[in-house]
Parts: C-alpha cells; sequence; structure tokens
C-alpha cells in the first residue's frame, strides 16, 4: 500500500517521529519556561549546575527538536540527538524542577 508514492509504514514512521518531536519541543519549552522563572540562587542547592547552563541546555533541547518537527520528508525525525535532547529536558523535569520546587517558593 502506498500513500502519495511512498510506502505507508514510511509514512506512518514519518508522523509518529513528527509527534514525538513536537512532544519534545512542548516538554523542552515547558523546562526552559521553568528554568526562566526560577531564582539563579536556587540552582546551586539542588546541582552542580548553573542556572545559565541549564538555559542553554534547554534552548539547545528545543532547536533539537525543532529539527525533528522541520526535518522535512520520509524518514526525518527525531533521531538520536533529538532523543538526547529529550532525555537532557526530561531531567530537568523530573529531578531539577522537583527539588527547586522542595526547597520553597514556586510550587509550579
Amino acid at each position: 500500500m502506498e500513500i502519495n508514492g511512498f510506502p505507508a509504514v514510511l509514512v506512518i514512521e514519518g508522523w509518529t517521529e513528527f509527534g514525538i518531536s513536537a512532544v519534545a519541543a512542548l516538554l523542552s519549552l515547558a523546562a526552559l519556561l521553568h528554568c526562566a522563572l526560577q531564582k539563579p540562587s536556587a540552582f546551586p542547592a539542588v546541582g552542580p549546575l548553573t542556572k545559565g547552563l541549564w538555559l542553554g541546555i534547554l534552548a539547545g533541547c528545543i532547536l533539537l527538536s525543532m529539527l525533528g518537527i522541520g526535518g522535512g520528508g520520509v524518514g526525518a525525525g527525531l533521531g538520536l540527538i533529538g532523543i538526547i535532547g529529550l532525555i537532557a529536558s526530561l531531567v530537568y523535569l523530573l529531578d531539577i524542577r522537583p527539588a527547586i520546587r522542595d526547597l520553597g517558593s514556586n510550587p509550579w
């Protein structure tokens, strides 16, 4: 079976990778926004990385995710580099964010 001249399995794979890249971009954006709203003094208390470094890492994660979204064509998608970006965003959201929240003021 073909869709627009491509085998259906490749089209489904492409849309799946697009969806994963879109979710990764949204997670990275949420992590970046959270990080930007936090006090710089909270970061040394929860880990060795500074707020500026986390902002840079998370901005890079968004860029990597957007490359997966805008890669275009069948076979373009998240890839290994995008997965690394997704993992970095998840580390922030699942490890750093709760530690900052436990420190005090911001419930988000």
